[in-house]
């Protein structure tokens, strides 16, 4: 016997189903899509009413901050993308990272005679700390990465490298790639690093260790003693712990005045 094949009303009646079918599917993903629409808006709502009321303490209390930032984060919401609007005019924050940027380039310039353009976040943060008076409003390392990542954006040079479990600030336009970072991370704990060190460490060719670390001495992120014991070593003072506790001279605050 012979299979009776498929008759035209049948392919008809089933693209008549699965039409319905998508139909359907598409009403169901529009109501969906409008429910989250409005939780978000609802969510939005409850976040500015939140802000309003604590305004004062998210100014004034660098962890509460932190707090806040993170739920603003999770809507998509961005207290720092501009400097007006509503969370500008609300919480002020727009005021505060950017007068915080300017003190942050302050210090950075201050210093860079020093340390070449970079400089770890602890010291940037107890440079800034010292500079701000003790009646200033209080200024988390956290606050101090979100408003170097808001100068990033300027293309003024800086930028943030992950070095042991802090980072280091760089503050210059120096061209610093995977290399530097990682010789940097080698020495990070005596704050130098020798090319027989790095050859050992990272396995490396001489020629490799020596033009990263030639790299470092012509930007000025390094110093080279050629005195010391062994072989030289090549110094890198954003590292050096002893330069952490020294104040600012006032020679050094005029350097930071463009």
């Amino acid at each position: 016997m012979h299979r009776r094949g498929v008759g035209a009303g049948a392919i008809a009646k089933r693209k008549l189903a699965e039409a319905k079918y998508k139909e359907r599917g598409t009403v169901l993903a529009e109501d969906q899509l409008a429910q989250m629409s409005k939780q978000l808006d609802m969510f939005k709502t409850n976040l500015e009413e939140f802000a309003s009321k604590h305004k004062q303490e998210i100014r004034k209390n660098p962890q509460f901050r932190v707090q806040f930032q993170d739920m603003c984060a999770t809507i998509g919401v961005d207290p720092l993308a501009s400097g007006k609007g509503f969370w500008s005019e609300m919480l002020g924050v727009g005021d505060f990272y950017y007068e915080l940027g300017v003190q942050i380039i302050e210090v950075c310039l201050a210093l860079k005679h020093r340390n070449g353009g970079l400089i770890t976040l602890e010291e940037l943060h107890q440079q800034v700390l010292k500079g701000r008076g003790k009646f200033a409003q209080d200024v988390s390392q956290d606050d101090l990465l979100r408003a170097i990542k808001k100068l990033k954006v300027l293309g003024s040079g800086f930028g943030i490298i992950p070095v042991g479990g802090t980072y280091l600030i760089q503050s210059v336009p120096a061209e610093l790639n995977m290399d530097h970072t990682v010789v940097l991370q080698l020495a990070e704990k005596k704050g130098y690093v020798t090319v027989s060190e790095i050859e050992s460490s990272l396995k490396w060719e001489m020629e490799r260790a020596k033009h990263v670390l030639e790299h470092l001495l012509k930007e000025g992120m390094a110093w080279l003693d050629t005195q010391a014991p062994g072989e030289s070593q090549y110094w890198l003072p954003a590292l050096f712990t002893e330069l952490y506790s020294q104040e600012i001279t006032p020679e050094e605050a005029k350097e930071a005045i463009p």
